[in-house]
C-alpha cells in the first residue's frame, strides 16, 4: 500500500477528514468543453432568430422591429432555458443520450412558454416566426452538441486528453474487467488511475496501482486527484457502507458511480421499485416475441426492400467487376445458422478465389478461437479486399433480410461448425435472427477477440430494441467508412 500509517480510524463513516475540504476545480478540458458548448448554443440561437426574420418577413419594417428585438434577446433566453434544464452538467459530457434529451426538452419548454405567454396576454404573435426560430435554435444546438461530442471522441481515441480520472473500488477480477472495457471503449472518457481492493488482499491489477483498501477511498481520490469513484459489485460494500462513502465524497464533489452485478442489462429493462421501504431493482425479461418483434421484422423488410431498389445499380456494377477480375460466380453462397438453430443460405459477393474452400485447411492453424478469421488471407482477391474493407461484399444479404433469414441488426451469422462448438451460454445468441450489422460491427469488427464478440452479441440479445437498432445502424456508417477491423 502506498498510503502509510494507521488507517483503522478511517473506517467508512468516520470523520477524520478536515471539515473544510477545498472544492476541486473541474478539469480544464471539461471547462473548455462547456464554454464552447455555451458559445455554440448562443450563436445557434442568434442564427435561428435572424433566419426566422429573413424567411418570415423578408425586410425590416416597423412591424418587424419587435421580432428583431426578440431575435436579439433569443440567445440569452435560450441559454437560461438550457441552464434551467441542466444541459451543461459535467457528467453529461461525451456519452449517453441524456444531454440531447435535455436540449430537446429545453426547446419544448421554450415553445410551450411562448405559447402560454401569448395566450395569457392575448398577444398576436407571428406563428411563422415562432415555428422557424425556436425549432431551428433547438436543431442547431443539437447539431453543435453532436459535433462537439464527435470531436471529443476523436481526441480521446488519439490519447489527447478529455478523460475522467477514476478510482475503481472492488475485487481485482472485476476491476481488471472494468479497466479492459474502458480501454477498449475510450470514447466513454473513463481512465482508471488507481484501485482500492479488500483489506489483506495481495497482488496488483495489471498496470493500475493499488493504493489502499475500502477504508482509504477518499484519501486515494485526493492523492491521485480523481474526479470519479467507480464501485463494483462486492459483498463488503453494502448499502450502509456506500451511503457513508457518498457522504465523504460529497465534500469534494467527487462523482460516485456504482456498477450493479447485472452489468450487461441496459437501463430500459431495469427499474427501481420500492417494496416495504426498500429500493429493489426490478429486471424485465427481454422481449423475444410479440408486438415489438413484429415491428422490428416489418421495419427490417421495408428498409431492405428500399435499399435493394436504391442500390440496384451499385450491386450490378460490383457483380460485373467481381466476374471480370477473377474466374467464378459473382455471388458466394454459404450455409449459416439463424434463429433457433435453423440453417439458411447466406449471400455475399465473392471476395476469394475459386479454390478458397480447398485451401482453407492450410490456414486453420492461423485462425484464432472459434471464429475462422485470418489476417492477410492469401485467398482474398485484390477487389475482394476492397469490398471487405468497406463491407460492400455483404450488401447481397439484404436479400436474406427480405426473405426473413436475417435482420438488419443482430448477432454475427455463425457457421454450423462454429455452432457445434458453442457452450450453453453462447447458444443464447441464436434466440434472435443474425444481423448484417451489430454491436460487433461498430466496436471493432474482426479485430475483436472471440470472447469480446460473444459478449457484445449477448448484450444485444438481452437489450435489443428498435431504438438500439437505429443507433447501431447510424454508427455502422462511420465504422464502415473507417474500414478498421475488416479483413
Amino acid at each position: 500500500m502506498v498510503l502509510d500509517g494507521d488507517t483503522s480510524s478511517l473506517a467508512v463513516g468516520t470523520s477524520r477528514d478536515s471539515p473544510a475540504h477545498p472544492m476541486p476545480r473541474p478539469p480544464a478540458w471539461a471547462v473548455r468543453y462547456r464554454l464552447t458548448a455555451a458559445v455554440c448554443d448562443i450563436l445557434g440561437a442568434f442564427l435561428a432568430g435572424v433566419t426566422a426574420v429573413v424567411i418570415r418577413f423578408g425586410e425590416v419594417t416597423p412591424y418587424v422591429t419587435p421580432y428583431v428585438m426578440a431575435s436579439a434577446a433569443l440567445p440569452a433566453v435560450w441559454a437560461v432555458i438550457l441552464v434551467l434544464n441542466r444541459a451543461y452538467e459535467p457528467r453529461l459530457i461525451g456519452v449517453g443520450a441524456e444531454e440531447f434529451r435535455r436540449v430537446a426538452r429545453a426547446g419544448f419548454t421554450l415553445v410551450a412558454g411562448v405559447a402560454i405567454i401569448a395566450y395569457a396576454s392575448k398577444t398576436d404573435i407571428a406563428r411563422g416566426y415562432v415555428l422557424i426560430a425556436l425549432p431551428l435554435a433547438t436543431a442547431l444546438t443539437l447539431g453543435a452538441r453532436y459535433g462537439l461530442r464527435r470531436r471529443l471522441h476523436r481526441r480521446r481515441a488519439r490519447g489527447q486528453g478529455g478523460m475522467r480520472r477514476v478510482v475503481a473500488v472492488g475485487h481485482r477480477t472485476a476491476i481488471a474487467e472494468l479497466v479492459g472495457t474502458f480501454r477498449r471503449e475510450r470514447y466513454h472518457g473513463m481512465e482508471v488511475v488507481a484501485a482500492c481492493v479488500p483489506a489483506h488482499a495481495t497482488g496488483g491489477v495489471g498496470d493500475v496501482p493499488v493504493l489502499g483498501d475500502f477504508t482509504d477511498v477518499p484519501l486515494v481520490v485526493e492523492q491521485v486527484r480523481a474526479d470519479t469513484v467507480a464501485v463494483l459489485a462486492c459483498p463488503e460494500l453494502d448499502g450502509t457502507a456506500l451511503r457513508r462513502l457518498a457522504w465523504r465524497l460529497e465534500r469534494t464533489r467527487t462523482d460516485l458511480v456504482v456498477a450493479p452485478a447485472l452489468m450487461e442489462v441496459a437501463g430500459p429493462r431495469t427499474a427501481i421499485r420500492p417494496v416495504a421501504g426498500l429500493p429493489l431493482l426490478h429486471v424485465e425479461h427481454p422481449e423475444l416475441a410479440g408486438g415489438r418483434r413484429l415491428v422490428k421484422d416489418v421495419f427490417d423488410r421495408l428498409v431492405a426492400a428500399a435499399a435493394l431498389v436504391v442500390l440496384a445499380p451499385l450491386l450490378a456494377v460490383v457483380a460485373v467487376a467481381v466476374r471480370a477480375t477473377s474466374p467464378g460466380p459473382a455471388l458466394f453462397r454459404q450455409r449459416r445458422v439463424g434463429r433457433d438453430g435453423a440453417e439458411f443460405t447466406i449471400l455475399k459477393f465473392r471476395t476469394m478465389r475459386r479454390d478458397a474452400e480447398a485451401r482453407k485447411v492450410e490456414l486453420v492453424s492461423d485462425a484464432e478461437g472459434v471464429l475462422f478469421k485470418v489476417r492477410r488471407d492469401p485467398r482474398v482477391t485484390p477487389l475482394g479486399a476492397a469490398l471487405r474493407r468497406y463491407s460492400m461484399d455483404e450488401l447481397p444479404q439484404l436479400i436474406n433480410v427480405l426473405r426473413g433469414d436475417m435482420s438488419l441488426v443482430g448477432p454475427r451469422p455463425p457457421l454450423p461448425e462454429e455452432v457445434a462448438r458453442y457452450g450453453d451460454d453462447v447458444r443464447r445468441r441464436l434466440v434472435v435472427r443474425p444481423g448484417m450489422t451489430g454491436l460487433w460491427q461498430v466496436n471493432g469488427r474482426s479485430d475483436l477477440s472471440w470472447e469480446e464478440s460473444v459478449r457484445l452479441d449477448l448484450r444485444y440479445v438481452e437489450n435489443w430494441s428498435l431504438m438500439l437498432d437505429l443507433q447501431i445502424l447510424w454508427k455502422t456508417w462511420s465504422a464502415v467508412a473507417r474500414g478498421a477491423g475488416a479483413y
